[in-house]
């Protein structure tokens, strides 16, 4: 069975300031997550701004954050596309670079069927050894996959799990009830961890963690040993951090929120901008609140 681990950390893409990608930075930045409470890194999804990234500067990050923490935490590459061919092209540079999964996004803007993003998850599947987890994000691709078709994809050998972002807490009651117990269901909003694991999930593919990554481990790791309210009331706590992390388009608050924790990651790619003064003020009071600064 494959196991990813419980808290895994959709990582950043530090930038130099002309707008460059600091590899020495990224790789600081993946020991201090390591250090902090993430069993694995999701390298070039879309918190790591993976829409501007250049194909070079995906494999450079890839071979990067392996060379840090490799050997200490899972590594896994977020290979998907909105074209299968070039989903098919990435996938096989990350396995030659020796990450230990792929994260494949539902193919966003062209809006297939069900059946075309079976077609898909099963060509991808066919081309590589390593094990997928399914990105399902109906807000950012404009297409929910349902939960038959997940139950589909779960008996191809390398399709291993979900990160399930549609919003829709039935479809993971739906997924679970549909898949082996070896599937993996990985939240993927922090907000909705706990909900996600009452329905039979693992635990998260978080943003949050970047922040409160140890927090967040030990939230899930009550959860998963029956202690529940210990699980709810850390949860409780980190619900405003949850809220400010996504005060405006992710990764902006979040490379904000480094920042101000001592871990810089620079500026953003355009389209995307830097977090304005109000809504720094808005993320410095939660963490201050927090006792995170």
């Amino acid at each position: 069975m494959t196991d990813f681990g419980i808290v895994l950390t959709a990582m950043v893409t530090p930038m130099k300031p002309d707008g460059s990608v600091d590899y020495q930075r990224a790789e600081e930045l993946a020991k201090y997550l390591a250090d902090n409470g993430s069993d694995g890194l999701v390298v070039h999804g879309t918190t790591g701004e993976s829409p501007t990234l250049t194909h070079e500067e995906e494999y450079e990050m890839y071979r990067t954050v392996k060379k840090a923490v490799g050997g200490r935490v899972k590594i896994i590459a977020g290979t998907g596309s909105n074209s299968t061919a070039e989903t098919l092209e990435a996938t096989s540079h990350a396995e030659k670079i020796g990450v230990d999964g792929v994260m494949v996004v539902v193919p966003y803007y062209n809006k297939p069927s069900q059946e075309g993003m079976y077609q898909h998850y099963k060509a991808v599947a066919g081309s590589t050894k390593l094990p997928i987890i399914i990105y399902n994000i109906q807000g950012r691709t404009g297409v929910n996959m349902t939960a038959d078709t997940v139950a589909r994809l779960s008996k191809i050998k390398n399709i291993v799990g979900i990160k399930e972002a549609s919003g829709i807490l039935e479809q993971t009651s739906e997924i679970r009830q549909k898949t082996s117990k070896e599937f993996m269901i990985y939240s993927g909003d922090d907000d909705k961890t706990i909900e996600i694991m009452k329905r039979g999930g693992c635990g998260v593919i978080s943003v949050a963690s970047h922040i409160a990554g140890k927090e967040i481990k030990k939230m899930c790791e009550a959860y998963l040993s029956g202690r529940v309210d210990e699980a709810e009331r850390i949860n409780s706590r980190l619900s405003p951090l949850f809220k400010v992390l996504f005060i405006t388009t992710n990764p902006t608050p979040v490379k904000a929120a480094l920042a101000m924790i001592s871990q810089p990651v620079g500026g953003l790619r355009l389209p995307l901008i830097e977090a304005n003064e109000s809504e720094k003020e808005q993320i410095r009071k939660v963490l201050k609140d927090l006792k995170l600064i």
